[in-house]
């Protein structure tokens, strides 16, 4: 299977809890994630280590210039928007926050292109507001596989109803049923 398969997860309100039983569910998988959450720089240490322990993949705040490789997790660190340079280097950068935040899940998202080998795929979890919709609708036009929280899982679900609003979302799940269709989409390591 290709080492090039991208998983890139937006989510707000509710996004540590929501974070922590998606990962607990969650095998190794054949793909590096990127997981977008709308959050201080005083606080993404303290998310990216408890991620790296309620997983079974070992997760980190993101840096510049890093190249993802499969089986681990990426935080995007608080301040900084993170795009993607040819789907699979970072590029941390400042700039204009977008849908009021920054990092921006829209910012992500809209940063990759249609992969030449490999499985994209967006996921949406709980949150306030629209981010992430615009991101996700870009995924499933460039051949990826989109999925959007349940509305009855989420603490709040403005941003997976934005998503589910643009026609664009594949499968609506709960964080154990998101866990088990992205190993079933992506096999394990």
């Amino acid at each position: 299977m290709s080492s090039k398969n991208l998983v890139i997860i937006g989510v707000s309100t509710g996004g540590p809890l929501t974070l922590k039983k998606l990962f607990s569910e969650l095998p190794r998988l054949n793909a590096a994630i990127l997981v977008v959450l709308h959050i201080s720089p005083e606080m993404d240490f303290r998310i990216a280590q408890g991620l790296d322990e309620s997983a079974c993949m070992p997760a980190a705040l993101a840096r510049h210039g890093e190249f993802l490789s499969p089986g681990r997790i990426y935080l995007a660190p608080g301040g900084f928007h993170l795009k993607l340079e040819g789907n699979n280097r970072i590029a941390l950068c400042e700039g204009p926050r977008v849908n009021y935040v920054q990092p921006a899940i829209d910012v992500t998202m809209l940063s990759v292109t249609r992969p030449n080998s490999g499985a994209l795929i967006g996921v949406i979890l709980t949150g306030m507001g629209k981010d992430g919709a615009e991101g996700l609708r870009h995924i499933k036009h460039i051949g990826g596989t989109t999925i959007a929280q349940d509305q009855k899982s989420c603490v709040i679900y403005g941003m997976p109803k934005a998503a589910l609003d643009t026609g664009a979302v594949d499968f609506v799940l709960t964080p154990k049923g998101i866990a088990g269709k992205l190993a079933e989409l992506l096999g394990t390591r």
